[in-house]
């Protein structure tokens, strides 16, 4: 019974990152950090889905995952893709909710901090990034949220080139929003 619980909550974590993604971010060009943010740049210069670029990216990841966090982190943790992926395909042809770049920061970041903390919270993740987070956060005093923060300067760096430095500052926001947003929800009882 405890599998399924944790099922739905990724379904539901998963899920809410993907609203995140293409009903606040993706449109706003205001992009998330790690695989999923790579995946977004990539996206956009080729035309191609988002989801086949966050199933190929995060591959080599999820190889040492299973390494080192075991069978059942892999599975919930490809499932969790699988949700994440169907679920950015299903919202494409939605329009955002809102331009507004405080609404997009605020919203977009909790919705997918949420998202991200409670998948990882029953046992997978949506991003490689996250996998060498959580093996890092084992190894000392930093956290989850940190360490993927300190990932994504580099990233958002790049966005700037991409997207511009208004959209870069935007996605830094939005990332210092939902960073602290996935520790609250890891560590909520």
């Amino acid at each position: 019974m405890f599998f399924y619980k944790r099922v739905c909550f990724i379904t539901f974590g998963a899920s809410l990152v993907a609203i995140s993604l293409q009903l606040f971010l993706v449109k706003n060009y205001v992009i998330d950090g790690g695989v999923i943010g790579i995946s977004i740049i990539l996206s956009h210069i080729t035309s191609q889905e988002i989801g086949l670029y966050l199933l190929v990216l995060n591959t080599p990841f999820f190889l040492i995952a299973y390494s080192y966090l075991g069978r059942r982190f892999l599975m919930l943790s490809l499932f969790a893709i699988l949700v994440l992926s169907i679920g950015t395909y299903i919202l494409e042809p939605v329009p955002v909710l809102t331009h507004n770049p405080i609404l997009v920061i605020i919203l977009g970041g909790i919705c997918l901090g949420l998202g991200v903390g409670i998948t990882i919270r029953f046992g997978g993740c949506l991003d490689g990034t996250e996998v060498l987070a959580i093996l890092f956060s084992k190894r000392s005093p930093v956290s989850i949220g940190q360490y993927v923060l300190l990932f994504n300067f580099f990233i958002f760096g790049i966005s700037i080139f991409i997207f511009g430095l208004n959209e870069a500052i935007y996605s830094l926001a939005t990332f210092l929003v939902a960073y602290r947003t996935i520790d609250f929800s890891i560590q909520a009882h």
